[in-house]
């Protein structure tokens, strides 16, 4: 294995993935079959600058070069060989934000994130404009709200990006962006494969009276689908990646991509009636659509896929924190007990143990807002938990609540599209730490979707993968071949995922607890409003 890895890597026939996180920045390179043969990672946390969050452009270079160095001595280490030529690279990143530059390049005011929900009033009049869904994280609103705050620097905005679009520019000099990237800027027209041509001239006119010396398709970056060339490593680009100085220039890269895009391709659901649900710390389901929505939801954000077909997300804010403080209290009165239980083992068991109870969960309610939670309109959360007397009390039960509700708020957002819009998914795939104690978290999402979850072993690879593979089907596609085809035949051919269907008595019990919980949110909203 290694002599042929050996040899993919000096004749340069590797592919490198970089993907910049909320919390690590993560370089994985691949070889020939599509697996990881090294990597690197830099933890980073973003600031908290003058009621901004931000990363300042020095952590953002600081972070790509130590997790790139981080990969290089990883292959040095395996393969006693340096890193002087890869055979593609791309370029992932958190998605939306604002970073504005003038003229000369300079950064005009410090980078926005996708945290900041400082665009309310903008997102508010965009999507009434568009008849669309501008969330406040979008790009297009950080920019309409700093026109209407009177910002100065507006007038001096030559070229607005993303982080991945700026990382991109950087190295290689040109001013693009992935569809699934762009689709987080402003509304793509999926037929176009680009910008929203009517929304940008319904844009232009409202700003008109503020006399910019620019117009909105001015200063947006050129719009690309996976597979097209998107430029390449200019020498100086080279210095900025690799300070060391052995690598190459001349390397292509692909189009920059939103982290959104880059999950798809690794977990292979780009195909139409294909999705997948991230469920950690916060959940998330995105859905390939056959075909629009028949009107905007406040609940729904609609993105891309790389390749430019519509995508539906629902996103809730909270989803296992509350569920994990109350494993961490059982270890506790483990501990107390005088046993030493392991955490592996203490998820697995009272995970397991959810399966026993109730489907309905025995009457009781659950709420695991940790933070606010937009699908339910909570600006602020308050952990609940509520019972009446002749509910059915058990651990088994107590379990299967904290489970069933971590994907309340998610299942009123995949409502709107299995049920009012009747969107057709044949199956959805999973990811994240829910998902980790085998066949559990899949069949309550199972239950709560009402569709088949499958988890692959592959699942766990992250964006920065997903991005090498967008790199890699640039350079290694043949004649027509589409993203789905690669990823099908070259890429995920022959790996076995476990799936789950879902089962009748849990639907109809999930769906019980479904209507408790809408009930009970006025008890949830007592509790923000009460409880200080």
């Amino acid at each position: 294995m290694s002599f042929d890895v050996k040899e993919a890597i000096q004749s340069g026939k590797t592919v490198l993935g970089i993907e910049l996180g909320s919390t690590r920045i993560k370089a994985v390179l691949i070889g020939e079959d599509h697996t990881a043969i090294a990597s690197g990672s830099h933890d980073w946390e973003n600031s908290y600058v003058n009621n901004i969050w931000t990363y300042s452009l020095e952590d953002i270079w600081k972070g790509i070069q130590d997790s790139y160095q981080k990969m290089a001595s990883d292959v040095k280490q395996q393969y006693g060989v340096t890193l002087q030529s890869i055979g593609a690279i791309g370029f992932s990143g958190m998605m939306h934000g604002y970073m504005a530059f003038d003229k000369a390049g300079e950064l005009l005011v410090p980078f926005r994130t996708w945290r900041n929900n400082i665009t309310e009033q903008a997102s508010e009049e965009l999507t009434e404009l568009f008849n669309y869904h501008i969330p406040q994280r979008w790009s297009i609103a950080h920019l309409y709200q700093a026109i209407l705050n009177g910002e100065e620097h507006v007038a001096n905005i030559s070229f607005q990006t993303t982080l991945a679009g700026y990382i991109h520019w950087k190295l290689t000099g040109q001013k693009v962006l992935g569809v699934g990237e762009a689709s987080g800027v402003f509304p793509i027209d999926i037929h176009t494969k680009s910008y929203n041509a009517a929304m940008i001239k319904q844009f232009n006119e409202l700003i008109a009276s503020k006399n910019l010396p620019w117009k909105l398709e001015d200063i947006l970056p050129a719009v690309l689908s996976a597979g097209e060339n998107a430029g390449s490593l200019t020498e100086e680009g080279a210095r900025l990646l690799d300070v060391s100085g052995e690598l190459k220039a001349g390397i292509p890269l692909c189009p920059p991509e939103g982290d959104a895009g880059t999950g798809m391709v690794a977990t292979n659901s780009i195909a139409k009636r294909t999705g997948n649900v991230s469920a950690g710390t916060s959940v998330f389901a995105m859905v390939v659509l056959e075909k629009e929505l028949s009107k905007a939801y406040g609940e729904i954000d609609l993105v891309t896929t790389p390749t430019g077909n519509l995508v539906a997300m629902a996103h809730s804010n909270n989803c296992s924190s509350d569920l994990n403080a109350w494993v961490g209290l059982f270890e506790e009165f483990g501990k107390a007990m005088g046993l030493n239980v392991d955490m592996n083992t203490l998820y697995g068991t009272l995970y397991n143990l959810a399966l026993q109870g109730d489907p309905d969960c025995g009457g009781l309610l659950a709420y695991g807002y940790l933070s606010g939670e937009h699908m339910t309109h909570f600006e602020e959360g308050r952990p609940l938990f509520v019972r009446s007397s002749d509910s059915n009390f058990n651990l088994a039960n107590f379990m299967r609540v904290h489970l069933s509700t971590a994907l309340g708020a998610l299942k009123i957002g995949m409502d709107i599209l299995l049920k009012q819009e009747n969107v057709k998914l044949d199956e959805i795939l999973g990811h994240g730490g829910l998902f980790k104690t085998k066949g559990v978290g899949q069949r309550i999402m199972a239950a709560a979707l009402n569709v088949p979850v499958s988890v692959m072993e592959t699942a766990g690879e992250g964006g920065a993968w997903g991005i090498a593979l967008l790199a890699s089907y640039m350079i290694n596609k043949s004649g027509n071949e589409t993203l789905e085809e690669y990823l099908n035949e070259k890429v995920f051919a022959g790996q076995t995922g476990e799936t789950i269907a879902p089962e009748p008595k849990d639907v109809e019990g999930f769906e019980v607890f479904m209507d408790r919980y809408k009930r009970g949110l006025a008890i949830e909203r007592a509790a923000v409003d009460h409880l200080k």
